[in-house]
């Protein structure tokens, strides 16, 4: 298969040879050999030229992308091989507070136990920076920008968007919430300090919310705040959420008589992504799509 792209490609039985560092007459009883066995003829020979057949032009289009493909594989699989500590690092949003991302994490571990995986959690825009620089290598997070071509965008839900309220709330009680009748209670955002200035720019501009902000360096700290009445957190599920606080609920919210959706999206760089990173996306992918079959999310 590689002796008869490299003649197509050097439109010479010749230079191919040469370029493959074997006799003219070998290369010939190769492609003759080739087209034996195949059954059919892949050039049209005219003295000293030749053209491919359809049956060549096809064959030649596939074995193209076949030998790009065991190139690539051959590589990783070497890289892999030699790669004595592999890592993974990756990042996710601190407002996430579901168990899937750990599943996935248990899951790929077992597949994979020689990859040591690292995580870190922030803002949208700190995971943002983190990708740009590669110092992570998947970042889950949601979609605030249009999808970038020098990345992988691989789309993993589309949750409805929840708040979760301290039960002393009166609004507590009703199964849907309107952002309209949120306005005069604070809105919790969990963020580091300089990043407030973003958060609070996305949920007021972006998804509406025309509240005061109060901020939580954690999830820990924001359900405390809000277990203390002191307002109410966004939250989306994604996958499996453990219950909330005694003292809170969750209930979803709404942007007149709509539901607010949000795109959740693992990222990564396509140039220089390994086999580990596509792994764990897929594996991240399936729980996701598993808990969202059961009615977990």
């Amino acid at each position: 298969m590689r002796y008869f792209v490299s003649v197509v490609e050097n439109n010479s039985f010749t230079e191919a040879a040469e370029q493959e560092f074997i006799s003219q007459s070998a290369i010939s009883q190769q492609i003759q050999s080739l087209e034996k066995e195949l059954g059919t003829e892949l050039f049209i020979r005219q003295h000293r030229k030749f053209r491919l057949t359809l049956a060549g032009e096809y064959f030649y289009q596939e074995s193209r992308q076949i030998l790009n493909r065991i190139d690539r594989t051959v590589l990783e699989t070497q890289r892999i091989g030699s790669d004595d500590d592999a890592h993974l690092k990756i990042g996710y949003l601190q407002v996430y507070g579901g168990s899937v991302l750990h599943q996935a994490i248990t899951e790929f571990s077992e597949i994979y136990p020689e990859v040591v995986i690292d995580l870190i959690h922030g803002t949208h825009e700190e995971l943002y920076q983190e990708l740009l620089q590669q110092t992570v290598h998947l970042v889950l997070s949601d979609q605030r920008r249009a999808f970038s071509k020098d990345y992988v965008n691989l789309e993993l839900i589309q949750p409805t968007t929840f708040i979760e309220i301290s039960r002393r709330n009166p609004l507590s009680k009703q199964e849907v919430i309107d952002i309209e009748d949120l306005v005069e209670i604070p809105c919790i955002l969990i963020s580091s300090k300089d990043q407030l200035e973003h958060e609070e720019a996305f949920y007021k501009d972006t998804l509406g919310f025309s509240n005061q902000f109060i901020y939580a360096g954690n999830l820990e700290e924001a359900r405390l705040m809000v277990a203390g009445n002191r307002g109410f957190l966004p939250i989306e599920k994604i996958g499996f959420q453990p219950a909330p606080l005694s003292a809170t609920t969750r209930i979803p919210v709404q942007k007149a008589g709509k539901a607010i959706i949000r795109k959740y999206c693992a990222f990564w760089k396509k140039e220089g992504a390994n086999y580990y990173v596509e792994e764990f996306a897929r594996i991240l992918k399936k729980n996701i799509q598993e808990n969202t079959d059961q009615g977990l999310s």
